[in-house]
């Protein structure tokens, strides 16, 4: 009698949970093109994501007064998924409402990052979107000079129904624009 053949021999053997992680990615990501299930899976994800935006409020000035209005029960923001989040971590979209000085910016683009992928910003106002009457050494002009914005709110202060509008303009760019769900894995099986 021979010696017997050991059946795990020639498989793929794991030293890490990353290993096992990208492994079964790529087998599901493969799974997922062959069946069109891609397609599905990554509509249903972009669906959610953009259904269920958790603002943070960084209110700076006046327009947060705005912003409180949007959340209250007249314009309920919660009907459209928006509940706002006391926390970074808890946020997918930062609503900055205000004149951000110099001074705050700093704290501003912490709390950005802070934030988990995917994140979104919008300026609500013309003093966050491009300094608004402050010309002056002490205010940021624009603040997409800190942190990259996705909408621009005009207005001084922009009603509730102008941020809602904002909010429904974000819902429909990350709609447009949302990777697919197997596109780090996809990635990985073509390097």
């Amino acid at each position: 009698m021979g010696i017997a053949k050991n059946p795990l021999e020639g498989l793929v053997q794991f030293t890490t949970l990353d290993d096992i992680v990208n492994v079964t990615g790529k087998v599901v990501a493969t799974i997922a093109k062959t069946t069109k299930m891609d397609t599905v899976v990554d509509g249903i994800v972009s669906w959610g994501r953009r259904s269920a935006l958790w603002p943070m409020t960084f209110g700076l000035a006046c327009c947060a007064i705005e912003m409180i209005s949007a959340g209250c029960s007249r314009y309920d923001t919660d009907r459209l998924g928006m509940v706002f989040r006391p926390s970074p971590r808890q946020s997918d979209v930062m609503v900055i409402a205000g004149t951000m000085t110099k001074k705050i910016a700093p704290a501003v683009k912490r709390l950005y990052d802070q934030m988990p992928e995917p994140r979104w910003v919008i300026a609500q106002g013309g003093c966050a979107s491009a300094g608004g009457p402050y010309n002056t050494y002490a205010v940021v002009q624009g603040t997409d000079l800190v942190v990259p914005v996705d909408v621009f709110i005009p207005g001084c202060p922009p009603r509730p129904e102008a941020l809602i509008y904002g909010f429904l303009m974000l819902q429909e760019k990350i709609r447009k624009e949302m990777p697919s769900v197997f596109a780090r894995y996809e990635a990985r099986q073509h390097s």
